[in-house]
Parts: structure tokens; C-alpha cells; sequence
């Protein structure tokens, strides 16, 4: 059986991806995943899957939404394939229609409640666009999945389909070389003088990384490391300058898997840290909290579903109900300065971390493609 799965972003640090089509590569089936080419786009090498990267005029806006959707869908119409997997709402257009003309299997993978992100709540009619697409679709859809609990049941009532469960986990961890961690930090200049709390992931609105350089002010004995990059890159920095804390908020860039592999282990604290704007920060359940916990470091997250039902069945970390430069600052000190308790969060993330693993999860994602395929 062959799947072309389609993304919208660089499929160089999409990890969630990569692990989806080398389980399916690895399981027998003929995978392509499909994305976008920008112009710093990385060779993506080693893997067991082929890939497609279309490159775009426009990088921004609806007419980039419109361009990839078109590129996209002639890409399909014109290739051989059983399964179009179409993660996320912004590639799904493109992805019904090439399915139904070709009498294709169309699947869903719901990353994310599309219509809520905050760049779309915050623009009603952008939303209204998508809204109206998401309503039209999605019902359509026999075959889908999405990342959390919280999500299916969102989508189940407001769709009236039913998402299986198939959460973003990374694979279990094995001992990191030391010598390629101390390699790492003397290629970004890091040292480990300080406590180090550390932030994954794209620097965007609504990440609670403007109010977390905030707290650094208070925070004399830490330094943030913030590995990503996004639209508010230039804010950010800008922001440290500005409150003078510049040589403590170490702007890593994008990292490499492999990389972010031998950064997160030397963590004390990792941040998942989200502004309540939308459903879709209210009930994600992000990929790094996963990868904190398998890195065995304790984490703040925010005080929202997902993470209220892992702490009350491991407590991995603290959670706290707001953005408040004096929450955030308690919460760090709190972990900081309480070895017990410190102690018991290293702990629990060591139980949690053998059942948050990518081998327990690619069991119900092959159990989902096997369904189809008998059908």
C-alpha cells in the first residue's frame, strides 16, 4: 500500500513526521512524506521514506495557503498512491479533492484544533474562512486521528466523526554520549554555571516567551535557552536588550533533532508555557512535554486538561495557572530550591518516560493503517 503524507512546513525539524513515515517505511508500506522547500531548507537525509518538497512564490498569507494548496494538489492528481494522508487543515483541501477524483482513502491527522491557533482567532475573518472549510471537510472524512483525548472529543461533537488517539511522543531515549554534549555546547557557547531553563520550539505568539524573559529579571541565578526560531525572533531579542538580560536568554536558533537530543538532557527545567487564546492551546498536549519527561527533566506547564491528567497520574512538573511574571518566577524557584521535591519530579519522569514512548504509540498507529488496508 502506498501513502503520500502532506505537511505545510519544513519537513527538516518536523520530528513528528519523521517518526510517523519511517514506523509506516518500516511496517511494509511505500511512504512519501510531502512539504514545503524554503530557502535555508537543510538536506533531509537518512530515512526510510521518500519525500517531495514544493517550493512556493508566496511564504506568507492567504495567497501561500492558495499556491501550496494548487502545487499540491497537481502534485497528487499526477502521482500513484491507496492512502492520502493530509495532516492538519491547511494541506486537507488538497487532499480530498486529488482522493476523491482518484477514489482514494483520504485520512485526517489532526496535529492541532486548526481553527483556534491564535493567528486565526485573533483575525475573525481568516477564521471564518477556515471555519467554513473545516465544516465542509472534515465530516467527509471517514478515517482520522489527533493528539490528544481532549481534541477527539472536540471533534467528535463538532464534526461528528471519530479521531482515534495517537499522541505525539518521542521515541524512548537512550544514554547521550557526554562527549557529544560537551562538543555541542562549546559549538553554541553555552556553559552549565548557571541553572538552565530551557524552551523548544517555535518562538510565536502566544508561547509565554516574552513573559518568561520577563521573570529573568528576577531569575539571577538561571539562564534561559530558547531553541527555535519564529515571528517574534526579532521582538525577543530585541526584548532582552531591553530589559538587560541579553547574557543570560541564549537564543539557540533551529536545532536538529539529533541535536535537541543532546540539549534537553542538560536542562533543569523544561517550559511549556501557553497564553489561554483559543481552544487549541487550552487542550494541546505539545510534543515537548514528552520530550522533557524523556530527558528526565522536570517541567512547568501550563494548568490545562492534557497536563492536568498526566501530573495527577506521574507529577512530572508544576502547573500554573497564568502568565504573571510572579507565578512564573514562584514556580522556577519553587523547583529550584526544593531538592525533595526536585528529586521526586527526576523520579517520576523516569516511571512516566517508559509509557510516553513513540514504540507504545506506533502500535495504534500500524493497528490504524491495518484497518484500512483490510478494507
Amino acid at each position: 500500500m502506498k501513502i503520500i503524507c502532506t505537511v505545510i512546513n519544513d519537513l527538516t525539524y518536523d520530528q513528528r513526521m519523521q517518526r510517523i513515515c519511517t514506523s509506516l517505511s518500516t511496517a511494509g508500506y511505500e511512504v512519501i512524506l510531502v512539504g514545503r522547500k524554503l530557502p535555508n531548507s537543510k538536506p533531509f537525509q537518512g530515512f526510510p521514506f521518500q519525500q517531495k518538497r514544493i517550493k512556493n512564490i508566496f511564504n506568507k498569507g492567504k495567497f501561500f495557503y492558495l499556491e501550496y494548496n494548487i502545487r499540491l494538489f497537481f502534485f497528487l492528481l499526477f502521482s500513484k498512491f491507496d492512502v492520502i494522508c493530509s495532516i492538519d487543515l491547511d494541506t486537507l483541501l488538497a487532499g480530498y479533492m486529488a482522493g476523491s477524483i482518484k477514489r482514494t482513502t483520504i485520512v485526517y491527522d489532526a496535529h492541532e484544533y486548526f481553527t483556534e491557533v491564535p493567528e486565526i482567532v485573533e483575525r475573525p475573518a481568516t477564521k471564518k474562512i477556515w471555519e467554513t472549510l473545516a465544516n465542509f471537510l472534515i465530516p467527509k472524512i471517514k478515517h482520522a486521528y489527533t493528539v490528544g483525548q481532549g481534541l477527539a472529543a472536540i471533534f467528535k461533537e463538532k464534526y461528528g466523526v471519530a479521531f482515534q488517539v495517537i499522541r505525539n511522543v518521542p521515541m524512548s531515549s537512550s544514554e547521550v554520549d557526554k562527549n557529544k554534549q560537551k562538543d555541542f555546547l562549546n559549538e553554541y557557547n553555552l556553559s552549565l554555571n548557571k541553572d538552565v531553563l530551557l524552551y523548544q520550539g517555535a518562538l510565536n505568539d502566544g508561547r509565554g516567551i516574552s513573559e518568561m524573559i520577563a521573570a529573568m529579571v528576577h531569575l539571577k541565578n538561571a539562564e534561559l535557552w530558547l531553541a527555535g526560531e519564529g515571528d517574534l525572533s526579532s521582538e525577543l531579542r530585541q526584548l532582552t536588550r531591553k530589559l538587560n538580560v541579553e547574557e543570560r536568554v541564549k537564543f539557540l536558533g533551529y536545532l536538529l533533532p539529533n541535536e535537541l537530543k543532546l540539549l534537553t538532557p542538560l536542562a533543569t527545567i523544561g517550559l511549556n508555557l501557553l497564553e489561554n487564546k483559543g481552544l487549541n492551546y487550552y487542550y494541546s498536549l505539545a510534543n515537548k512535554c514528552f520530550d522533557y519527561i524523556q530527558a528526565q527533566v522536570p517541567a512547568i506547564h501550563m494548568d490545562f486538561p492534557e497536563y492536568q491528567a498526566i501530573n495527577q497520574e506521574y507529577e512530572v512538573g508544576i502547573l500554573i495557572p497564568d502568565l504573571a511574571t510572579a507565578t512564573i518566577v514562584k514556580a522556577v524557584n519553587t523547583i529550584l530550591k526544593d531538592d525533595v521535591l526536585k528529586k521526586r519530579l527526576i523520579h517520576n519522569c523516569k516511571q512516566a518516560k517508559n509509557v510516553y514512548t513513540w514504540e507504545n504509540e506506533e502500535k495504534k498507529l500500524l493497528s490504524f493503517y491495518k484497518k484500512i488496508e483490510k478494507n
